[in-house]
């Protein structure tokens, strides 16, 4: 029998992805097949680890993809590595001369997926730092020359941190700079009562992507963006 997917006729919101049916079809027919061979081999070793759910889901990489070239990404950020899916999918998108600072507290899931890096012959473009992520930063703020320079962050890290890596990237970034922050739908968890979503994700994370949320719905520096890809990202754009 056909599965169908649940539509609420009643609801007035223009999300479509109320499916799992719906979501595999834009995987499977608009991600799939433009994803880079070194990013699926990426892909395939992450599913190994026994943390795999912590990759950037590949939905959300494409959309970076498509990002990064539009807006002419140079110089960029990113907190929180993992095995590199998106530090790879930022080394594809960006010149051969463009310059990632990458930081993770963890090396040896970074080295994990640094083969993939290699094949693609992008390595030369990232700057790998084995650290917890604010002593970087502030030390990258130390240096004016830093302020103000970066064209594009992405953030997956320790979401009780979210909002202090955040007042950190607004010095960092230019105005006009972008800044993507994953998982702040937290598998749809930010929307339940608290009963129901503490058996499904991790309770502390919710409740600080909750804060997260509201805090940067109330900056105004920032434009933003909450996209329905993965896990749930929040787009800024430094005014």
């Amino acid at each position: 029998m056909e599965s169908k997917a649940v539509i609420n006729t009643k609801s007035k919101e223009r999300g479509v992805l109320q499916s799992p049916e719906l979501y595999n079809y834009i995987m499977n027919t608009s991600v799939y097949p433009r994803e880079h061979e070194c990013l699926k081999e990426l892909r395939a070793i992450t599913s190994t680890q026994p943390r795999a759910v912590m990759g950037t889901s590949p939905d959300v990489g494409q959309f970076m993809d498509l990002l990064l070239t539009t807006i002419n990404v140079k110089k960029t950020i990113e907190i929180g590595v993992f095995t590199g899916y998106s530090l790879l999918q930022t080394a594809l998108a960006i010149p051969d001369d463009g310059k990632i600072t990458a930081i993770d507290v963890n090396r040896s899931s970074y080295e994990m997926g640094l083969p993939m890096i290699e094949k693609a012959g992008v390595k030369h473009k990232i700057n790998f730092i084995e650290s917890e992520a604010l002593p970087v930063l502030d030390e990258l703020l130390k240096d004016a020359e830093n302020k103000g320079t970066f064209d594009f962050a992405f953030v997956d890290a320790d979401k009780d941190n979210y909002a202090n890596y955040h007042e950190r990237l607004m010095e960092l970034l230019k105005p006009g700079g972008i800044a993507i922050y994953d998982n702040t739908l937290w598998g749809g968890t930010v929307a339940m009562d608290e009963e129901s979503s503490v058996r499904l994700r991790s309770k502390p994370a919710r409740k600080n992507l909750i804060a997260f949320n509201k805090y940067i719905a109330g900056d105004a520096r920032v434009q933003i963006s909450q996209i329905p890809l993965g896990d749930g990202i929040t787009l800024c754009r430094r005014n």
